[in-house]
């Protein structure tokens, strides 16, 4: 018997496999409108009880919980926005996002987050639970109880996640008045069910921030070093290791720099060219000078251990979630452990400089603000606590001071006028923060503030201003000043700041800074300015850095974050 044959529908073997393909696209039917069936008593089920929950169950179930009990207020707006309609079911059914958020809050660990502190209830297993109910009216019981639930565990999460767990404006320890990240989280789990549109990737429950996501890769990078041993300290090397020396303080230091493939693939205790690059590049990315030479500050750095790197990684990811959730199309930010300032448009970052911030006694603030104004040629108004605590001592001391220093002593007559007073019209040895009179100092040479000053009104008297003592930028730590900013191109940062006002061309400017009378110019647009204290940040060619704790903050928030 031939295959022709077997196909012949008047055969009995066709008759019957044919009989049998019958039988079993019946059996599909009725699967599939069994399944159909199913699914038309859960949508009956669920309009048999409404799909949603009630002020009073809502207060209540939250208050059983004290991770859940601060965002008490958020609740009670999200549910009465809505109705009190369930959020997180759809005819009947959870939607997907619920099972995406478990996801989330269980991987909250790559975000430098503790999953546990969002576990507060076990969700998986109360989505079991629902899906063996026996009834329709435990199923709505539980349909309650888990939208509730998974509401309150996103707030939980989300505020952590979006605007930081540590606030930093309720404690005094840790210095942070940047202007607030005023993210609605409500309104950010509507745009995550979908309900309304925004710009945000809130519905990715995804970061805001480019600064944050590198942190975050770096993060597991570091992770991952420190699962494969970490690195080595090194040791043995007397005084310093400079290129084309020989030490076996080299195997270390290739593995420290270039990584365990590396030292294994190569046994030499020659400091060659290839390593020495490599370590002027680390020097770079840790801010201190590319010189390949190993030791002293170079070799302390190196040997910092791999967990307080990881810690540090962490608490500046805290950090990204205390700004704002968008910057302006213009702006600039000084961060002040990297001793410079960006100036960045769209984006794209249009100018960059070296600054000098205050030294450890003085500390530059951490805050933000909004430059107006520009003033060529400026004098130097003393603050009230450099007058009090370092000029008054110093006239009374010596009665030619202010003379020999450019200085004179004004009183403020109205319509910004001033009188100029002689020095001895005062005892010098009273001055305290009532004192009536202001101190200051000429414009010229010997003026702090050199030839321009950027002004940004701000209770801390703190500004942008050019320096007559440009040398201290050639220092890879910079912290001299009183608390103001010097910055190292004033020239090029008011170019920039004017571009839009023609008349003021680079010759203009130039007379202004140099043309012996005080000048103001307004912006035509103000310009926000960011001080901020970043200790970790990846740069756009993903390269990691890191700075020294200038003034103890890291080491306050550290405290707080990880208690």
């Amino acid at each position: 018997m031939n295959a022709t044959t077997y196909m012949n529908a008047n055969t009995p073997y066709t008759r019957v496999l044919l009989m049998l393909t019958m039988v079993l696209l019946l059996l599909s039917a009725c699967a599939k409108s069994g399944e159909k069936q199913q699914k038309k008593i859960a949508r009956a089920a669920a309009q048999n009880f409404p799909q949603a929950t009630d002020s009073v169950f809502v207060v209540n179930y939250v208050k059983q919980e004290p991770e859940f009990k601060e965002h008490l207020s958020l609740m009670k707006l999200f549910y009465r926005e809505r109705g009190y309609k369930f959020a997180w079911f759809k005819e009947g059914a959870l939607v997907p996002q619920a099972f995406k958020f478990v996801e989330v809050i269980k991987q909250s660990h790559k975000e430098g987050l503790n999953p546990r502190d969002y576990l507060v209830k076990d969700l998986p297993a109360m989505f079991q639970s629902l899906e063996q109910a026996k009834n329709d009216s435990s199923r709505h019981k539980l349909q309650e109880e888990i939208d509730v639930a998974l509401t309150a565990s996103y707030f939980n999460y989300a505020s952590d996640f979006y605007r930081g767990t540590v606030d930093p404006r309720s404690m005094d320890n840790i210095e942070w008045e940047v202007k607030k990240n005023k993210i609605k989280l409500h309104k950010a789990l509507q745009t995550i069910l979908k309900e309304r549109e925004s710009r945000y990737p809130y519905y990715e429950f995804e970061a805001l921030h480019p600064g944050y996501i590198r942190l975050r890769e770096a993060l597991k990078n570091y992770r991952l070093a420190k699962q494969e041993g970490g690195w080595p300290k090194i040791e043995g090397i007397a005084k310093t290791l400079k290129p084309n020396d020989s030490s076996q303080a080299v195997l270390a230091l290739r593995h420290r720099i270039l990584g365990k493939a590396a030292a294994q693939a190569n046994k030499s205790t020659l400091y060659d060219k290839e390593l020495a690059d490599a370590v002027k590049h680390f020097q770079i990315r840790h801010g201190l000078k590319p010189d390949g030479v190993v030791g002293g500050e170079t070799l302390r750095v190196m040997n910092v251990p791999i967990e307080e790197r990881i810690d540090q990684i962490i608490i500046n990811m805290e950090r990204w979630r205390w700004v704002p959730k968008r910057f302006e199309d213009k702006y600039i930010l000084v961060n002040i452990p990297e001793y410079a300032l960006h100036v960045r448009e769209k984006g794209k970052e249009v100018l960059t400089m070296k600054v000098v911030v205050g030294k450890e006694m003085h500390a530059t603030p951490v805050f933000s603000d909004k430059l107006e104004y520009i003033v060529f040629y400026p004098f130097w108004n003393i603050t009230p606590q450099i007058l009090r605590e370092e000029i008054a001592p110093a006239q009374a001391r010596n009665p030619n001071y202010l003379a020999s220093n450019d200085m004179e002593l004004v009183k403020d007559i109205g319509n910004n006028q001033v009188e100029v007073l002689p020095a001895s019209s005062v005892d010098w040895t009273t001055v305290d923060e009532n004192f009536k009179y202001r101190v200051r100092q000429r414009p010229g040479k010997k003026n702090p503030l050199g030839f321009v000053k950027f002004i940004f009104p701000n209770e801390h008297n703190v500004y942008l201003h050019d320096t007559p003592s440009d040398h201290l930028f050639n220092q890879t730590e910079r912290g001299f000043s009183h608390g103001c900013i010097r910055i190292e191109k004033p020239f090029e940062l008011a170019q920039y700041l004017l571009k839009d006002q023609k008349k003021w061309t680079s010759s203009a400017i130039n007379a202004a800074m140099h043309g012996g009378e005080e000048k103001y110019v307004n912006l035509s647009a103000k310009v926000p300015v960011y001080i901020v204290y970043f200790t970790s940040w990846v740069d756009d060619n993903g390269a990691i850095h890191f700075r020294d704790d200038l003034y103890g903050h890291d080491r306050d928030l550290e405290l707080a974050y990880f208690k």
